[in-house]
């Protein structure tokens, strides 16, 4: 009698499996722990509750790294892009050193003779007409208006200025403002030799301080300190009544409240938008092919960006009057700025940065950082908490 055995399949997958297991123990017999090689306080406890002063502990470097992010996207705003070089062979370099001979030694003499003459047509007409017409304020109004409109077009003749103007020109109405983009104080110049606007604008020292405080107060500019508290209350006062008056010049105000390069627009300030008067937008663009019209207050002094402009081949650019705009019902001031900001982007094919230009004079003080750390800390705490 012949017996055939059946194996059992079970006993045979058992032994395999038994097979395996020793042979990953011998393996990890061999493989080294890693956590043998680590300090005993650097392996993290599976059970331990997250705490607040955890992440205080580690949200100073977070706050760093977040930090040079934010720093390098603000500071974009007020750097200058200079052009790439282009006098960089044998062939190029004389051309470069012709047009270097032409801009300095024939243009720029000969827009400084221009500006002379400027100069001098203006005060021989203006102090006259100033001094004589004192009686007669209607008439002595038109006249420096008129003057004021003149002596810039004189130093856009300087700068051999090539501006293009789209869209119908400002008049004087009550109870409307212009605001437009901010890119260097001769936006000021261009806008004005069109129409003699009344200006919202730093106080600066110098020849420019002079001409602020003799010149263009007649034409009803009102001038701030921005380290004076007291001057932003004086300035929103005297904004309404030039709103209201009928015969005051065109209000023109710059919201950023520092000059950009021309390449973005940060956040505008609500005081233009909370007046109850119509707002008119005015993008403005420049065309950096022969110089960068943006002017960086903290680097170089007003006369030697002058200088610069004044050394170039031509300041080129484009000014849009763009259609008026009233605050929606139910809308805020800030809410209104930011159309209008986006408006004038838009137009001009500038970037929107949610930034505050003041931050470009003052930053924030350390109390304040850690307050806000602190916050941001506990706001992570409370979600990790709810997970």
């Amino acid at each position: 009698m012949v017996m055939i055995s059946q194996r059992n399949p079970l006993s045979s997958s058992t032994s395999k499996m038994s097979k395996l297991t020793t042979s990953s123990s011998e393996l990890d017999l061999d493989r080294p722990n890693i956590e043998d090689y680590l300090p005993t306080d650097s392996i993290p406890q599976p059970h331990a509750k997250l705490r607040l002063r955890d992440l205080l502990d580690i949200s100073p470097t977070l706050t760093e790294a977040a930090g040079a992010i934010v720093d390098d996207s603000f500071t974009r705003c007020f750097k200058s892009n200079p052009p790439e070089p282009w006098n960089w062979n044998i062939y190029l370099f004389p051309l470069w050193c012709l047009g270097v001979v032409v801009r300095y030694g024939i243009l720029f003499p000969g827009r400084v003779l221009i500006l002379t003459i400027g100069w001098i047509i203006f005060l021989s007409c203006y102090i006259p007409v100033h001094v004589l017409l004192k009686g007669h304020d209607k008439l002595r109004k038109r006249l420096e208006r008129a003057l004021v409109e003149l002596i810039c077009s004189f130093f856009v003749a300087s700068w051999t200025g090539v501006v293009k103007y789209h869209g119908p020109r400002p008049c004087a109405r009550p109870k409307q403002v212009f605001v437009a983009n901010h890119t260097s104080m001769i936006d000021f110049i261009v806008l004005e030799q069109m129409t003699a606007f009344a200006v919202i604008m730093q106080k600066h020292p110098g020849w420019v301080g002079l001409l602020q405080s003799t010149i263009l107060e007649s034409v009803g500019c009102i001038w701030f300190n921005r380290s004076e508290a007291k001057d932003r209350e004086i300035v929103a006062r005297k904004l309404r009544e030039h709103v209201e008056g009928y015969d005051n010049n065109p209000l023109l105000i710059f919201p950023e409240g520092t000059c950009v390069n021309n390449h973005y627009t940060v956040m505008f300030k609500k005081g233009a938008f909370e007046l109850g008067a119509t707002v008119c937008p005015i993008a403005i663009k420049y065309n950096k092919i022969f110089v960068d019209a943006f002017w960086n207050s903290r680097k170089q002094s007003f006369t030697t960006h002058l200088l610069q402009l004044m050394t170039s081949w031509a300041v080129v650019c484009d000014v849009w009057y763009l259609e008026p705009q009233n605050m929606k019902p139910g809308e805020t001031a800030i809410a209104f700025a930011e159309r209008v900001r986006g408006i004038i982007s838009a137009r001009a094919g500038l970037k929107m940065v949610p930034w505050d230009g003041y931050l470009k004079y003052s930053r924030p003080s350390p109390k304040h950082r850690e307050s806000k750390q602190k916050s941001f800390a506990e706001s992570v705490l409370l979600r990790l908490e709810e997970k």
